[in-house]
């Protein structure tokens, strides 16, 4: 069995691996979610993160020993990764690493090195790293192999001037992956979930790289958990243990109603050097005594998306303002509570109606699309043939209704917070699309602020053609009335997507691979 395993783990290593990560927003739910007895209503996008990993080529010198510096002053050496995101300037990272003994896991060092352009230390990666590895030496020992990894991202993810889509004449992996031409620490993001999609698809591609399929395959139920766990994790640490992870969630199991686990699950399980660290955070992964540590809910059959409507994301160019706009709302909740339960209570009964009325209204386009093929609407259409249309036309009033409740909801937690939750630019934005016809309504995502908005529209091309002409007006509709800078607003091309996590063809990245 070990021979047939070792082949496995042989057989994947000898060829590059590819994995993707969606990105998400969460459309309803905002605060809410960061309560256990509240749910979130949480969109995977289309825009991903992508890893790919492989074996060093021979004549790769960056890999030969001894050209990086030793773990310590003794002659022990260590195996070398290199990280690299080639889309940004300067943006490659060494890191040496080695099992520690007693079952600590697997130590993690961000190198120096003369052969590589270290930019600035990359926290996320560092952890998901650290944490990745040790999992992988609880199954599989400290026989780890050098690696060169690869880090793309969708272009929607950083705000940019020029669309990839203008590249002519440019290869598909070429289009969809822009050079966006300045430092990682210098690139304005749009709001996506990068963080979270970049851990979840750097940890799956990992143990899809170093494990044989018995162990950890991505595609099946058991390997989604296995990998969920651990981004939570190794996200959780890196952010400072705060969150309530539903961006993870989105991440490996695409749009879903999300309810948080209990933050006391990470009690206990210390950190790669720890003693038994290995061993404990296998058994947080795999949970072999059958006990039931995680508690966090993921609903991703509560979630379907009509045919008729699409989800448009809107990059503000301005400001943002959200450090401690969470802690701001928790406090004043906790200082009105009885008052603060009311608006939380409702919303969240806006949030699984508008679940509701979306799932509702891809069920109705079935029904109506079965029975025409079937022919079974003639004699409803001879009764009353605007019955099916009507029927949709109400579905989407309710949306409407619904949408503007949550926008209601949202502005009075923001008031009596004193939080620019929705500040009054967004506020004007968000009016001036909702009057745009077509539109059927818009909030601020997530835990709101001044940088994006999450419109749903009637999913046909004359519509998205007018929102996106008149976005180009707003900057000079925005300076209408005040002193402050014009603001910019840029449709993004990212839509709604209900899948997570996955396996990518290698042969779509082309030349980004060397």
């Amino acid at each position: 069995m070990a021979d047939l395993q070792d082949q496995s783990r042989m057989d994947v290593m000898s060829r590059p691996l590819a994995v993707s990560a969606p990105g998400k927003v969460l459309l309803a739910g905002g605060y809410l979610v960061l309560e256990r007895r509240y749910t979130g209503l949480v969109f995977a996008l289309d825009a991903r993160i992508h890893v790919l990993v492989q074996a060093p080529s021979d004549d790769d010198t960056r890999f030969h020993p001894p050209i990086w510096r030793p773990w310590d002053e003794s002659d022990t050496y260590c195996t070398l990764i290199i990280v690299r995101s080639p889309q940004f300037t300067g943006a490659q990272w060494c890191y040496a690493f080695r099992a520690i003994e007693e079952g600590k896991g697997v130590k993690v060092e961000d190198l120096e090195d003369p052969w590589i352009a270290v930019d600035t230390r990359n926290k996320f990666l560092e952890t998901a790293l650290g944490y990745a590895l040790s999992y992988v030496s609880s199954r599989i020992g400290s026989d780890i192999k050098p690696a060169l990894i690869t880090i793309l991202a969708d272009s929607d993810y950083y705000s940019h001037e020029v669309s990839s889509a203008d590249d002519k004449g440019a290869s598909a992996a070429q289009s969809r992956f822009i050079d966006f031409g300045v430092k990682l620490q210098q690139a304005n993001k749009t709001g996506l979930g990068s963080s979270a999609a970049l851990v979840t698809a750097f940890i799956a591609a990992l143990l899809s790289f170093y494990l044989p399929r018995e162990i950890f395959d991505i595609s099946n139920d058991q390997g989604r958990a296995r990998a969920h766990k651990l981004a939570q994790i190794a996200h959780s640490e890196a952010q400072g243990k705060i969150g309530s992870g539903f961006d993870v969630a989105a991440a490996v199991y695409g749009s879903c109603m999300y309810r948080r686990f209990s933050p006391s699950i990470f009690e206990g399980l210390g950190r790669p050097g720890d003693f038994n660290f290995a061993e404990l955070l296998r058994c947080q992964v795999e949970n072999p005594d059958g006990s039931n540590r995680w508690d966090y809910y993921i609903n991703m059959g509560a979630v379907k998306w009509p045919s008729q409507v699409r989800l448009v994301l809107c990059d503000v160019d301005c400001g943002t303002a959200t450090v401690g706009m969470a802690k701001k709302v928790l406090a004043w909740r906790a200082k009105n509570r009885e008052e603060a339960d009311v608006i939380w209570n409702r919303l969240q009964g806006e949030t699984g109606g508008l679940s509701q009325l979306l799932t509702n209204l891809a069920g109705l386009e079935n029904t109506i699309a079965r029975a025409s093929d079937q022919r079974l609407v003639t004699s409803t259409d001879r009764d009353d043939p605007e019955m099916p249309v009507r029927t949709i036309e109400g579905a989407l009033n309710a949306v409407r209704e619904t949408i503007s409740e949550i926008r209601k909801l949202i502005q009075e937690m923001s008031t009596k917070a004193d939080v620019p939750i929705e500040p009054p630019s967004q506020t004007k934005l968000l009016d001036f699309c909702t009057a745009i016809p077509g539109v059927l309504g818009g909030v601020v995502p997530g835990a709101g602020g001044y940088d994006a908005v999450a419109l749903l529209v009637m999913n046909k091309d004359d519509v998205l053609d007018r929102l996106r002409m008149k976005l180009k007006d707003w900057e000079a509709i925005s300076k209408e009335g005040n002193d402050e800078k014009p603001v910019r607003v840029r449709m993004l091309g990212v839509r709604e997507d209900l899948d997570g996590v996955r396996v990518e063809a290698e042969e779509d990245y082309g030349a980004w691979l060397q």
